[in-house]
């Protein structure tokens, strides 16, 4: 498995797949190619399907500014590595291309060719790729995951978390504090302050975790800097409900991060063994990741076994089996924002059923994990980030 380096990303929303792996590749082959005229750039399949709601034209032609590009639509073609195809080419003065490089926004801002899903392959940063073998290797060690983690990454991770876990409290206070309707023709109007201005008033704790799971979540709607946790369409669970134990149940900084680094190691097992991508998977693969992760990361602040944690991690993914991923206009709002909402409270409710057990369970996390990605290869095109099924067909009826 890569490092977590390359699952937790700060950028700016709405989607990591369709801005942020954009804007990489674009940067990375402008770079390459600096004595361009202009550029040309087309969009295959998911990414031509959604790309003008998800708003990928708009960042491209921003990052490759002052210089022209060219946008070409191609939804019609669905390439068989990964739906979130793109062409990129340098043009001379005459407008002929003299380079190309074709790549894939995989899911939660990672790059890659063909072929090739590791962007860092030149180093191995875990051994092991199955949750059951890394359970049993803690086992023999008397480690937790938080201390499986530390011994693989390096020497500045810790810091880097700390970013990670800056960025997503950043991300809640200006939801929490900003009342703007969301960008789009849908005119959505924020709902994360008056649900914070309840929490403030009844003291409930299911009213803050949608309190906070909605304040990142719209900030990525509208394009705010945001963390990958695995994905932008999925920001809002995870800070969601780390926050919101922290607030309420007196956690600390240091206990998010260490809930930060369990939860990562349960969304680099679904990278590495199925998908994060709505467009490859559906949001059975973003928001039922980000619910698994903070399901784990939840267990292990409650003080779970590596058993219930591994059980709190299946349950939260069990239950999404199948989510489609329908973004009404192409947005990432409807059903997104609310959905980040619902899966951080399913969250807490995956970790304390789980706590009520010994761990011991029928289905492991590694068995629905590829379950999931095999679910998400059999759902029609129309429900993996196309819009035209689902909400979306019917909403624009």
């Amino acid at each position: 498995m890569d490092t977590l380096k390359e699952l937790y990303k700060i950028g700016s929303g709405p989607s990591s797949s369709h801005t942020m792996g954009p804007q990489r590749a674009a940067r990375r082959f402008m770079d390459k190619n600096p004595e361009a005229n202009s550029y040309r750039c087309t969009l295959y399949g998911s990414l031509a399907a959604t790309g003008k709601g998800h708003l990928t034209d708009y960042i491209i032609e921003k990052t490759i500014a002052p210089k022209s590009v060219e946008i070409i639509w191609r939804a019609d073609i669905n390439p068989e590595f990964h739906p979130n195809g793109m062409k990129l080419e340098a043009l001379d003065k005459d407008g002929n291309s003299y380079d190309e490089w074709t790549v894939f926004s995989v899911g939660g801002g990672t790059l890659a060719e063909e072929g090739k899903r590791n962007e860092t392959a030149g180093k191995v940063y875990y051994e092991h790729s199955k949750l059951d073998d890394i359970i049993a290797y803690c086992k023999e060690r008397d480690m937790n995951f938080v201390e499986y983690v530390l011994e693989r990454e390096d020497d500045d991770f810790l810091d880097f978390m700390n970013g990670i876990a800056d960025a997503m409290k950043a991300a809640i206070d200006k939801g929490i504090e900003t009342n703007t309707v969301i960008p789009g023709k849908l005119n959505l109007k924020r709902r994360a302050p008056r649900f914070y201005k309840k929490y403030l008033a009844t003291k409930d704790y299911t009213t803050l975790d949608y309190a906070f799971a909605l304040a990142a979540s719209e900030e990525n709607a509208s394009g705010g800097n945001i963390v990958t946790a695995p994905t932008c369409g999925a920001a809002g669970v995870i800070p969601g409900v780390f926050y919101s134990l922290m607030v309420h149940n007196g956690y600390t900084k240091q206990h998010v991060i260490e809930g930060l680094i369990v939860a990562g190691l349960i969304g680099n097992l679904v990278k590495t063994n199925a998908s994060i991508s709505g467009a490859e998977v559906g949001c059975q693969g973003e928001v039922g990741t980000a619910c698994s992760m903070a399901a784990a990361g939840a267990a292990y602040l409650f003080g779970g076994t590596l058993e219930q944690i591994e059980y709190a991690a299946e349950i939260g993914l069990e239950h999404h089996l199948g989510m489609t991923c329908d973004p009404v206009y192409g947005y990432v709002q409807i059903p997104c924002i609310e959905r980040n909402a619902m899966a951080a409270e399913r969250a807490i409710a995956a970790a304390k059923y789980a706590l009520n057990t010994e761990g011991t369970h029928t289905i492991s996390f590694d068995q629905v994990t590829v379950t999931m990605k095999e679910t998400g290869i059999d759902l029609m095109d129309k429900y993996r980030e196309t819009a035209k099924g689902g909400l979306a067909k019917w909403f624009e009826c």
